[in-house]
């Protein structure tokens, strides 16, 4: 609760009570890190042995967060706060906790991020990586599937700009046959002075692109399927069954990457044992490769490249979804109070409530 509700509440000025909680009430001037708080914070006596990284906007400035799983985005929750991602930035404030303590960690789960990957293997290299399973569908979902929608969209997008101009083109071209054949045959009246022959057409006549089977365009479709591809077949609402259906009609290479992403959910959903998945991850990457599709194939690689981090998973079936949860709560606090203007006095909250 901010202080301006708390002012509301008591018919008080809520702008006078934040000012004295922050200057009085909350011991934010004698807080040993407020020199660089807008620069690092560090909570090392938070330190475990089960750990996640991830970055978040702040204040214009992205910030690397270093937190504990086992401390449940509460209390002894924040480990490390710092501006920047790059390895030099943010090893060099890491470095400051005890050599000890970081040997002590024996798991950090993350995104696909080169720099947090290569913070991990120098501050902590006892440390086994965890790329949980969440960001692995992400990749393919963003860099695969959606790559391949938008494709289709814009080449759709192309078609029917290129149809537009052939129909505007057509009418022109008829208009000047009009043109010549009224100046050779005068249109005739009968004898009440109605015109004869068929009614002229109308010279503003509209374009209207091709529309599918269910009464919508391409474009429409491929907008409307976007969360659908995410979502497994069980999840599909009665609306989204028939437009996917439609869409695995008109586009069959949708279908094969849309089966490729369903398998690869069934590997971490399904499997148990890390040599069984490595296995059967090995089996998809023959399948996608036989796809010939380059998006698929590009996310393919991706996970390849990273495929002893993604195995990991197995051992513990950990996940990052305890330092997505952190962000979450932390971007919750900053629209709380409409915004960060006083980054350092931000910062001091978190490590109150998080530290």
């Amino acid at each position: 609760m901010t202080a301006q509700c708390v002012g509301r509440f008591f018919r008080t000025d809520g702008k006078y009570l934040s000012r004295a909680y922050k200057e009085h009430l909350s011991g934010f001037d004698d807080w040993e890190q407020k020199e660089h708080a807008d620069e690092w914070v560090l909570q090392e006596q938070n330190m475990g042995q089960r750990l996640s990284i991830d970055e978040t906007m702040l204040h214009h400035d992205l910030f690397t967060f270093l937190s504990n799983k086992d401390g449940h985005c509460k209390k002894g929750t924040l480990i490390a706060a710092v501006k920047g991602t790059t390895v030099a930035d943010v090893t060099e404030h890491i470095d400051k906790i005890p050599e000890e303590s970081r040997k002590k960690v024996r798991e950090v789960t993350m995104d696909f991020s080169d720099s947090m990957m290569g913070i991990v293997k120098k501050e902590f290299p006892q440390a086994e990586i965890v790329i949980d399973l969440f960001h692995v569908m992400q990749l393919y979902g963003t860099k695969g599937l959606d790559a391949m929608r938008m494709k289709l969209k814009r080449a759709n997008t192309t078609e029917v700009r290129r149809e537009e101009r052939e129909f505007r083109k057509k009418q022109e071209r008829n208009a000047r046959n009009r043109k010549k054949y009224r100046e050779k045959h005068p249109p005739r009246k009968s004898k009440n002075g109605k015109r004869i022959g068929r009614p002229p057409k109308r010279k503003n006549e509209k374009f209207e692109p091709k529309k599918l089977s269910n009464g919508e365009t391409k474009a429409d479709l491929l907008t409307h399927v976007r969360y659908p591809l995410m979502k497994s077949p069980d999840d599909w609402t009665d609306f989204q069954r028939k437009e996917m259906h439609l869409l695995f009609e008109i586009e069959p290479r949708m279908k094969v990457a849309y089966g490729l992403l369903c398998a690869l959910r069934n590997i971490f959903s399904k499997t148990k044992d890390r040599k069984k998945a490595a296995k059967a991850l090995h089996k998809w990457y023959r399948n996608v490769g036989n796809t010939r599709i380059r998006e698929i194939i590009s996310v393919r690689d991706t996970i390849k490249g990273k495929e002893e981090y993604i195995l990991n998973y197995f051992n513990n079936r950990s996940t990052n979804a305890s330092a997505e949860s952190f962000n979450s709560k932390v971007k919750g606090l900053r629209a709380q109070v409409h915004g960060v203007s006083d980054l350092p006095f931000f910062m001091f909250r978190c490590a109150k409530i998080f530290g």
